[in-house]
């Protein structure tokens, strides 16, 4: 049953005694060659141990002492002559010096032993590169951790690299690792954020309305948290956009702050002073007196509140008691606020004026600066002309004009602000690889872009220029060499069109000498026509011209070659025609057609003709010789048929053998492919052509038939081992019923049950019937008794079943590793003992495994889950062996 232990791979029954001698750690050769080599001296004295069993026994006893000592079981490993022993013992090995030398030892020695320590050093050799590459992506993320700028894509490629990584030993500093990268993450976006709700409170403020000394405090705030932010380990990952635009928001608000405080502190001032003349005894008080000193304070800036201070006071002003004359010459800066009588209209600038600074004003109020200056300029012209202005409208032309000067000043700083973005991109254009024309497309743009900011915030300072311009200098230059390269390319392209048509002219000149050979010229004219396409981009200037040289000299070639073309194409025509005068009957018509064939080479090779008329040619002189020949094998058609015949009869049984397979069956194969085999040898030979193809087909067919049979039987078996474990597993079910005291059975269920059950063979049919009613008859007597027995034979059971996994060679499990080797030592023993080594040992072993597996199923006994599923494993094993 275990012979199988006793083989090494490759071994052979009926290798010599002299030879396994002669090789004992050979590949191939046996592990008891010194047995064989003492069978004599055995069988006159058999009662002495022959020296291998003795060597054998006593190695297997060291191998039982190893204990799990790896140093002892590489020792053994080395000086053990048996396979199946060292392959115990190497179950001990596992560190990486011991494997490589173990390996080194077995490599041409002992497959299986080799391939396990193989096996070992490959998982060994992998766990170390996994803690490799888990030591590289540690690295790379305390690089990362290092770095002042981290993004959230860096720690998704580094998550990225760890998910494919089996290192457990690193788990836990890298996950200490990507704590702390996803601690700076976190507070990048919280300084982000910090960031963007801090920029939206400062633009909330320009338009909050706040009084000078809270819009202050608001300004002080949001600029220290600013500097807090700046200051913050993850700076870095602020938006440079987002802290450029909040510096220049700061920076205007900042500002306007100064004009705020201003405009704050000339409306307090008028309103203490309104509030201390309206304190005043009206007796004391003069208009005349009290206009000017409202004049004199400092200017209000345009408003609703201005407005209303300036009707309150004209208001107050017309209470007073004024002389008449006073009245009429007195002039106030907004006579449509008073609510005295209308007065005549005070001098000042003319409606033109007025219109041009309600322009100036709108202007202003939209932001367009150049017409704001324009406007301006507009205004100072008008003034300079002797024009005198009101006291309002003074007061209104500063105001705009500061405004101007204001907008101005702040276009200017922004305008800087651009240029510096402008300059950052174009020293980005080197580093982005562009195409040559986008990037000198984009240096244009660039270029024109700082045009405008001159026109819209004024002049740049030299030193932005000079940036501006060395940076465009550099970005363009790859494009400058690139467009010199291919101006380059042009000019020399245009110097191979010049060498052409010189070659042209000069094929030209021996042509009209006399001295040309046709061949030549032809072959001159294609290359220059091929050439010139090839030729490339040339300057407009001079493409043309040298088309016109080019075509000129080629026409000049072409007129006599075609000339000659002609000429040839009818001593061609010629040829065709003797070919078509032979007689196929001739005895030298073949010499007469290869004599002309020779003719037709020499032909092709004094002058090529036109490919297009020399393909036509050929084919007609092809079709020609090949019409010639046709005639000629007309008579050895009648032999061809004849084997045409027995193809078509080969055919046929091939064919009749691949449409019978699908339905062979191992009793109507045989007889098939012997008729088969029959009718094939009665046929004659077949074209020689086709004689490989036919005999493979056949070959083909004949094995799609054997193949159909073996696998019918094969289901057959599959189908008889699926009965045997269904009746198997009833059997097991009702066992398991009986065991279970409270548990109600049924006979008559159980019997239904069984009948439905297909029969799974008549020897195994047999079994199982009685083993069924054995377990029925428990039920109706001794229940208790047969759940004792199911119990006792459980130990039984799993030993029998033990035994059959290792005589089938299936895996029982780690938990039974130590069981199976102590069995398998023991059945080596015992086999020694028993001296069959050969080719009847071979015959008992398939008998004792079918006889085994019965024995197994026929005996009742309780099993798990696991033993039941060992059980149908080698049973489904079994059927597919065919055992």
């Amino acid at each position: 049953m275990f012979e199988f232990l006793f083989k090494r791979q490759g071994e052979k029954p009926g290798n010599s005694p002299t030879a396994a001698a002669a090789k004992p750690a050979g590949k191939g050769a046996k592990g008891a060659a010194d047995a064989q080599a003492g069978q004599g001296a055995a069988q006159q004295n058999p009662a002495q141990p022959k020296p291998s069993q003795q060597v054998r026994e006593q190695q297997a006893e060291q191998l039982r002492q190893l204990d799990g000592d790896e140093t002892r079981a590489v020792e053994f490993i080395l000086r053990s002559d048996f396979s199946e022993l060292r392959l115990a013992a190497a179950e001990h090995v596992h560190s990486r010096a011991a494997l490589e030398r173990v390996h080194g030892a077995m490599r041409n020695l002992d497959r299986r032993v080799a391939k396990l320590m193989q096996g070992r050093l490959d998982a060994i050799r992998h766990h170390d590169a996994e803690l490799a590459r888990g030591q590289a992506t540690l690295a790379q993320a305390r690089s990362l951790l290092q770095d002042a700028l981290l993004t959230p894509n860096h720690v998704a490629e580094l998550d990225r690299k760890w998910a494919v990584i089996a290192a457990p030993e690193l788990a836990e500093e890298f996950a200490a690792l990507r704590t702390q990268l996803g601690a700076r993450l976190e507070a990048q976006v919280q300084l982000q954020r910090a960031m963007i709700d801090r920029l939206g409170a400062l633009r909330a403020l320009g338009t909050a309305g706040l009084a000078a000394p809270e819009l202050a405090a608001q300004l002080e705030n949001l600029a220290q948290e600013q500097d807090a932010a700046l200051a913050a380990p993850e700076q870095a990952s602020l938006p440079r956009t987002l802290v450029a635009e909040f510096g220049t928001e700061l920076g205007r608000l900042r500002a306007s702050l100064a004009t705020l405080e201003q405009a704050q502190a000339a409306f307090a001032a008028r309103e203490a002073a309104l509030a201390e003349w309206q304190a005043q005894p009206v007796a004391e008080l003069q208009a005349d007196k009290l206009r000017q000193s409202w004049l004199k304070l400092p200017a209000l800036p345009q408003g609703a509140a201005a407005g209303a201070l300036q009707e309150r006071f004209e208001a107050w002003l017309a209470t007073l008691p004024q002389p008449e004359r006073k009245v009429r010459e007195a002039s106030a800066p907004d006579a449509a606020a008073s609510t005295r009588a209308p007065k005549p209209a005070p001098k000042g600038a003319d409606q033109a004026f007025i219109d041009t600074m309600d322009a100036l004003e709108a202007a202003l109020q939209q932001g367009s600066l150049g017409t704001a200056a324009e406007l301006d300029k507009t205004l100072k012209d008008s003034k300079g002309k002797g024009m005198r202005l009101s006291a309002a409208q003074a007061e209104r032309l500063n105001h705009l004009r500061a405004e101007l000067k204001r907008l101005s000043d702040w276009a200017r700083w922004g305008g800087n602000v651009s240029r510096e973005e402008l300059i950052k991109t174009v020293e980005a254009l080197s580093t982005q690889n562009l195409p040559m024309a986008e990037l000198a497309k984009k240096v244009g743009s660039m270029r024109e872009r700082w045009k405008a900011l001159d026109s819209l915030s004024g002049a740049a300072p030299k030193s932005l220029w000079e940036r501006f311009d060395h940076a465009c200098s550099v970005a363009y230059a790859p494009a400058a060499a690139h467009f010199k390269h291919l101006a380059d390319e042009r000019h020399a392209n245009a110097a191979r069109g010049e060498a052409i048509v010189l070659e042209a002219n000069a094929e030209i000149a021996r042509l009209e000498s006399g001295e040309a050979d046709w061949k030549h010229v032809a072959g001159t004219v294609q290359r220059l026509r091929l050439a010139w396409s090839h030729l490339g981009a040339i300057d407009r200037k001079d493409k043309k011209r040298l088309d016109q040289q080019f075509a000129a000299a080629l026409t000049t070639l072409q007129g006599p070659l075609e000339e000659q073309r002609k000429s040839e194409m009818a001593g061609r025509e010629e040829l065709i025609d003797e070919v078509a005068a032979i007689d196929p009957h001739d005895r030298h018509a073949v010499d007469r057609l290869r004599d002309i064939q020779a003719r037709w080479q020499e032909h092709a090779r004094a002058l090529p003709l036109e490919r297009k008329a020399e393909q036509a040619l050929w084919q007609r002189f092809r079709a020609a010789c090949d019409e010639l020949f046709a005639r000629r094998k007309e008579s050895a058609h009648a032999a061809d048929a004849e084997r045409r015949a027995h193809e078509a009869a080969k055919e046929a049984i091939s064919a009749r053998l691949e449409a019978a397979a699908p339905e062979a069956t191992p009793a109507t194969a045989g007889k098939l492919l012997r008729e088969a085999a029959a009718e094939w040898h009665a046929i004659g030979p077949v074209p020689r052509a086709h004689e490989a193809r036919v005999e493979k087909r056949y070959h083909e067919a004949v094995a799609r038939v054997q193949h159909h049979a073996d696998v019918t039987r094969r289901a057959a078996g599959l189908a008889l081992a699926g009965a045997l474990r269904d009746k198997l597993r009833a059997c097991q079910e009702l066992e398991d019923s009986l065991a279970q005291p409270g548990q109600q059975v049924s006979a008559d269920d159980w019997r239904r049950r069984w009948a439905a059950l297909l029969p799974a063979g008549a020897d195994d049919d047999a079994v199982l019937d009685a083993r069924f009613e054995a377990a029925l008859a428990a039920l109706e007597g001794d229940r208790a008794g047969y759940a004792r027995l199911l119990e006792e034979n459980r130990a039984t059971l799993l030993q029998e079943l033990l035994r059959q996994e290792v005589a089938n060679g299936i895996d029982s499990g780690a938990e039974f590793a130590r069981e199976r080797l102590k069995l398998q030592v023991e059945a080596l023993q015992s086999s020694l003992q028993a001296g069959d080594r050969h080719g009847h040992k071979h015959g008992d072993s398939h008998g004792s495994k079918g006889g085994g597996l019965r024995q197994l199923i026929a005996l009742p006994a309780l099993v798990d889950e696991r033993t039941a599923l060992r059980i149908e494993q080698l049973v489904m094993r079994t059927a597919r062996e065919g055992k």
